[in-house]
């Protein structure tokens, strides 16, 4: 549990590594959202994030031991 916490954490200061018209957990954490849920999936790390407007957005995080930051992998809403 203490390495999820960690990821998310070390998640929300990683830079986007792709397109800036997706987003990424820095963009949605910018625009208000809030991190409500962390767990692990197959697909890295999971983050679940929330708006004001009880808006869901599911993002998954990766790292590697050789790469200098975390990056949002992908982001998509919750429907």
């Amino acid at each position: 549990m203490r390495t999820l916490l960690l990821a998310a954490a070390l998640s929300l200061l990683a830079v986007p590594a792709i397109a800036q018209d997706k987003p990424t957990v820095e963009t949605l954490l910018k625009q208000g959202y809030e991190v409500v849920g962390v767990f692990p999936s197959n697909a890295g790390p999971g983050l679940l994030l929330e708006n004001d407007d009880d808006k869901l957005m599911m993002c998954f995080v990766a790292e590697t031991p050789q790469s200098a930051e975390i990056v949002t992998q992908y982001c998509k809403p919750v429907r």
